[in-house]
């Protein structure tokens, strides 16, 4: 996906997805419609999934609504829509690094059927792969390998909704063969390209219920692995959320085809199982990725700062990303996001409550230590 900042030398804190700035300077500037942020960063509204310039003319959104970005790819990447007011892919670049990643980007895109190299990119922009890569990262928040591989499926995806076949689609993609595209897509569209063109249906999904230890427990997944697992208070409530999300799936109720994940999960919650390696089946961009695969490596018993697990990352300015990224997780439990917290140990944000968060950290404190 989960994009950086910098604002002269003034304090980071946070810019989606990639290196962090001064979040409150950024937000001043879209109050006061700032011109002179025009080009230095863009700000997207969740609820609307669309960004704009800090100057655009629209009425001001929510602050918690609001995330930054450094380049409109960056925010294109994360799935919002450029503003058709203030057309912020029209906004003049200040930074000529910026400028130099937003070529790269843009060579990309026009070249990805031709799958170009990092020394490709080098050629093109006129600077070493070594610097290419490292300024790249640091501003779009993903390596020239990731982005090549996000603009491949958004190719591809866009293909498929306007027709195409899958094959057809595939090829003009720039992908090689079916075995490359396939082995992406449980990640990154997950489910498979025939499934995705259909919209989801005919995916079948099978969910069930049972209570554990922080209320009532939700395991949802396909037949390549756990989709979801949701913790709440109400069966109904869980129910509801689950079709929400799956709208075009064939969802089922079957408690015995999902026995042994929820088996595994209440001997996880009773202490009696403190790994888990169930197979996963969920979305995710390659931040997100980055992050689960931190949390997953958190020991039983410990917790660890959201800073703690950006500079693990080797993203040590992306802290608030990373929070963003723990509270976007879809799968309890197996991605062990409630092991996150913040620097001055208290407990954070939790999507499944925070009293849930703290019993989970007592409980495993207590079973390590036996």
């Amino acid at each position: 996906m989960s994009e950086a900042i910098a604002l002269t030398k003034q304090r980071s804190t946070h810019v989606e997805g990639a290196e962090s700035a001064d979040d409150e300077a950024c937000w001043q500037a879209v109050l006061d419609r700032d011109t002179t942020f025009d080009g230095r960063v863009f700000f997207a509204v969740r609820s609307t999934r669309i960004y704009c310039r800090p100057s655009c003319p629209a009425r001001r959104p929510r602050r918690e609504q609001v995330v930054f970005f450094r380049i409109p790819e960056a925010a294109e990447r994360a799935g919002f829509r450029s503003c058709r007011r203030c057309r912020p892919r029209n906004a003049a670049m200040t930074d000529p690094q910026v400028e130099m990643v937003r070529q790269a980007c843009l060579y990309i895109e026009t070249h990805v059927d031709q799958s170009p190299t990092l020394e490709d990119l080098s050629a093109h922009t006129g600077v070493s792969p070594y610097h290419l890569q490292r300024v790249f990262k640091r501003i779009a928040g993903i390596t020239p390998r990731q982005y090549a591989e996000a603009t491949r499926l958004d190719q591809f995806k866009a293909g498929v909704k306007k027709g195409a076949t899958v094959t057809g689609a595939m090829y003009e993609a720039g992908y090689g063969s079916s075995s490359r595209l396939y082995e992406r897509a449980p990640a990154q569209l997950g489910m498979t390209p025939a499934d995705y063109r259909r919209g989801g249906k005919g995916v079948r999904i099978n969910y069930t219920l049972a209570g554990c230890s922080l209320g009532r427990l939700l395991v949802a997944g396909t037949e390549k692995g756990v989709c979801a697992v949701r913790l709440g208070d109400s069966d109904a409530e869980l129910e509801a959320n689950l079709l929400s999300e799956y709208p075009a799936a064939d969802v089922n109720r079957d408690d015995a085809a999902l026995s042994e994940w929820v088996e595994q999960l209440l001997s996880h919650l009773n202490g009696e199982r403190p790994h888990l390696d169930l197979p996963l089946d969920v979305q995710a961009t390659a931040f997100q990725w980055s992050v689960w695969e931190k949390l997953q490596e958190i020991p039983y018993g410990s917790t660890r700062s959201y800073s703690d697990v950006a500079r693990a990352m080797g993203r040590p300015t992306a802290t608030r990303a990373v929070a963003r990224a723990c509270a976007t997780n879809p799968v309890a439990l197996l991605i062990p996001c409630h092991r996150v917290v913040r620097e001055d140990k208290s407990l954070g944000g939790y999507r499944w409550g925070i009293e849930r968060k703290q019993t989970l950290l007592e409980h495993e404190r207590s079973a390590a230590k036996e």
